[in-house]
């Protein structure tokens, strides 16, 4: 299905909504994943390469694949972004469509339905560093901190140009945005 998100084509997968699993580790036996037998049959939870929580219900990572799969449905997400130009794999439609996930490409025009959800790219370093980095100073992070967190992901392949780009962002047309992108009531 394609659905139009503001005038950027999106890409959506829908399916019925699963249970929420939340704070699971490790995750007990029948709960649709594997296990590893040794830790008596729990399942070991993997995050996506450079994971973390942007904001409450907000994350970010590179892409994930299926020993991630675990991990992902123990957060209960709603929807991923991902600014990947590439065919999502099979695999992970079938995970999405199996938890009631949407996945969305290149565009998203109200997220906070959407709740929690995922941004990633290839390896979570550059497009969702550069994306994550503006929501900060939307969050009127200071320029520093913006940049300490984008550089602990993107490490030796740190790009002055996605700084660069994080630093001229222009946040003075959109102060009428709320600080937190979280879907918490604070």
């Amino acid at each position: 299905m394609v659905e139009n998100c503001g005038g950027d084509v999106c890409a959506v997968t829908e399916a019925p909504p699963s249970p929420t699993v939340g704070n699971c580790f490790p995750v007990s036996p029948g709960s649709g994943a594997g296990y590893d037998s040794e830790r008596g049959g729990d399942e070991l939870l993997v995050p996506p390469l450079n994971f973390a929580m942007v904001d409450n219900g907000v994350f970010r990572s590179g892409f994930p694949d299926s020993a991630n799969f675990g991990f992902l449905k123990s957060l209960g997400l709603r929807s991923i972004i991902c600014l990947c130009p590439e065919t999502y794999p099979e695999a992970n439609n079938d995970f999405l469509k199996a938890n009631g996930i949407k996945l969305f490409q290149f565009g998203i025009d109200s997220y906070t339905r959407n709740h929690p959800l995922l941004i990633h790219c290839k390896r979570g370093k550059h497009r969702t560093g550069c994306l994550v980095g503006c929501l900060r100073r939307l969050q009127r992070w200071c320029l520093s901190s913006v940049f300490d967190e984008y550089q602990r992901f993107a490490a030796a392949k740190a790009r002055v140009s996605d700084q660069r780009f994080i630093e001229l962002f222009d946040i003075s047309s959109l102060k009428h945005m709320p600080i937190s992108f979280s879907c918490s009531k604070r």
